[in-house]
């Protein structure tokens, strides 16, 4: 395991952490950050007409999900571990945050979810970072072979 992958790995974690316990908190019904439910939908979520966040089963797995990509990424920094499905994994992951960055720069994406705040924070911060974690994860499956 090499310095520079545990470094990556970490980056990639921090944030990773930081949104699976929001989403974690929003599906036991917290309104943190934004104390008022319904701006906090409006700058999570971004659709039009959205009054509430989503189901809490639904932010809940949502919160796994991201959980668990930070555990892969954690996992991706020992060369020496998991072999050909921890990298197939990895992959995975890239492919569908390299693919949600790509989409938030789209004319589509920006008509299907309009709403402010989100809209400027997807611009300035989510969609950024969606791309530099994947991003981060193909560089440490890369880094995996070398």
């Amino acid at each position: 395991m090499t310095v520079v992958a545990m470094l990556i790995a970490a980056l990639l974690f921090v944030p990773l952490l930081a949104a699976g316990l929001a989403h974690l908190g929003w599906s036991m019904g917290l309104n943190w950050p934004i104390r008022d439910t319904r701006l906090l939908a409006r700058t999570v979520v971004g659709t039009p007409d959205v009054v509430r966040m989503p189901p809490k089963p639904l932010t809940f797995l949502v919160s796994l999900a991201i959980l668990a990509a930070g555990v892969l990424a954690l996992s991706l920094a020992d060369h020496s571990s998991g072999g050909l499905w921890l990298d197939l994994a990895g992959i995975a992951a890239a492919i569908v945050l390299l693919a949600r960055g790509a989409a938030g720069y789209t004319s589509g994406w920006r008509q299907r979810f309009p709403t402010e705040p989100f809209a400027s924070y997807d611009r300035k911060l989510y969609t950024p970072l969606i791309l530099a974690i994947g991003l981060g994860f193909v560089v440490l499956v890369v880094m995996r072979h070398l």
